[in-house]
């Protein structure tokens, strides 16, 4: 299978990484509504998967992967994962009322929010986007439901890697509406989220590489920059690899689960697995080949350190992921 981008993915994606670089800020702490926005009226980046009929581009979700990559590699916090994984958990378990009401909304931009309650407690811990979304979605064992964000009780919470917003939501149905069935939406909201984490950990990749490679062009050491030194160049011919291995395999499952082909559940664990401990060893080598300045608050390569190791656990760990593999 060719995994190439095409012509028009290819521009889509050099489109989001420009009006990122202009406007992106990652130490915002939450994401940035104004440049969110920007990014949904500009480029339609939260329509790009939804059908037309429900207000969206009426492209496949591939295309949303690829603006995803380029999320990950601006370092940006963004509720776009979680707006698609809220997206694709409606097409997949939501009637087509609640279809009709709640897709075109996500598709403008409002933030959504994705909450898997079955068989589990009522509170619910670690839910993206969960205490912003406006379009909040809950599973249960009773079914599929929207929320009411207002009579909803959010709690942020907390987290090391400042680029990524998580919330405990307490899921109460009484006031609830019941949109359709559980079963469905969870099973695509696992998947979708798997294959979304790998796309933001290619892109955090191909981001540490790049910083990590111009510094070495920069820094000067011995009267020559260090990236003139093989043992370095090795080194950061490793991590290349790695990134390369990682976009593969994070292409092949976007491929697969956009098109709901028999391999995308096994390619979404693959992909998660694989870039969860890439980037895992990327970051790492970032780290030590910037020296001291990595470990500052001025520069970048803390905040690549900080989300390696949240988005290998976000949708599932690399052991779980491989552990699930269909054999």
């Amino acid at each position: 299978m060719d995994f190439a981008l095409s012509e028009e993915q290819q521009e889509l994606a050099a489109t989001v990484r420009a009006l990122l670089a202009k406007r992106a800020d990652p130490r915002v702490g939450t994401y940035d509504e104004s440049l969110w926005q920007l990014l949904c009226e500009q480029i339609g980046v939260a329509a790009l998967g939804i059908p037309e009929e429900h207000g969206g581009a009426g492209f496949s979700l591939f295309e949303s992967m690829v603006a995803l990559e380029e999320v990950g590699r601006s370092l940006v916090p963004s509720p776009l994962l979680s707006s698609l994984v809220t997206s694709e958990a409606l097409l997949a378990g939501a009637t087509a009322e609640a279809r009709d009401e709640l897709l075109p909304r996500l598709a403008g931009g409002e933030v959504g929010a994705f909450v898997d309650a079955t068989g589990a407690s009522t509170s619910v811990p670690d839910v993206v986007d969960g205490d912003l979304a406006t379009v909040l979605v809950a599973a249960t064992d009773d079914g599929l439901w929207s929320l009411d964000p207002a009579a909803t009780t959010r709690t942020w919470t907390p987290t090391m890697d400042q680029t990524l917003r998580l919330a405990r939501v307490e899921v109460d149905t009484s006031a609830a509406t019941r949109i359709g069935e559980a079963a469905p939406a969870v099973e695509r909201a696992a998947l979708v989220g798997a294959a979304g984490v790998a796309a933001l950990q290619a892109g955090t990749a191909a981001r540490a590489l790049e910083m990590t490679v111009a510094y070495s062009r920069e820094r000067v050491q011995f009267g020559r920059p260090i990236g003139s030194f093989q043992a370095l160049k090795h080194r950061m011919a490793d991590m290349l690899v790695l990134l390369e291995m990682s976009r593969s395999a994070s292409w092949a499952a976007s491929y697969a689960v956009s098109g709901r082909a028999a391999n995308a559940e096994r390619l979404a664990h693959v992909a998660k697995a694989y870039c969860s401990e890439a980037l895992a060893s990327i970051a790492g080598e970032t780290v030590q080949l910037h020296g001291g300045i990595a470990i500052t608050w001025e520069h970048d390569a803390h905040l690549v350190l900080k989300r390696a190791h949240s988005l290998g656990q976000l949708f599932g760990s690399a052991r779980a992921h491989r552990a699930a593999v269909p054999l």
